[in-house]
């Protein structure tokens, strides 16, 4: 069941970065497919889960130099190999640069914050 909710809070979080962001796009005409939307939350989670942790060792000093901000670059690294790989299976997802990556790893940050507030506040009131 956590693992379905982490799934839906990566789309929620794509699909407000696609609203928001003119670089990060679903599909040529804009129109959002619900099935190429969770591939590409699946896309992202799998390339969070397995490739961010080496990539965060790796850039470890520059976590130390910048306190932390260096998440950010980082995040957007994620986010265009996950466009990049969305792209190698023909699924209908783009990260037009890495300007509009940064911004969309900023929103999807902050969504995904918002989400899993939401989410521990309903799991700690049926404890």
């Amino acid at each position: 069941m956590k693992l379905l909710l982490r799934l839906v809070g990566n789309a929620v979080a794509l699909y407000a970065a696609s609203t928001l962001i003119d670089g990060i796009q679903f599909g040529a005409g804009g129109e959002v497919d619900f099935g190429s939307l969770l591939m590409v939350a699946l896309i992202f989670g799998v390339v969070n889960a397995i490739i961010k942790p080496f990539v965060k060792v790796v850039t470890c000093p520059a976590f130390l130099v910048t306190l932390g901000l260096f998440t950010f670059v980082v995040n957007a690294l994620m986010l265009l190999l996950t466009g990049w790989l969305a792209g190698l299976l023909n699924v209908d997802f783009q990260v037009d640069g890495f300007g509009a990556a940064f911004w969309g790893a900023i929103v999807i940050s902050f969504v995904s914050f918002l989400l899993s507030l939401f989410i521990s506040s309903e799991k700690d009131d049926k404890d």
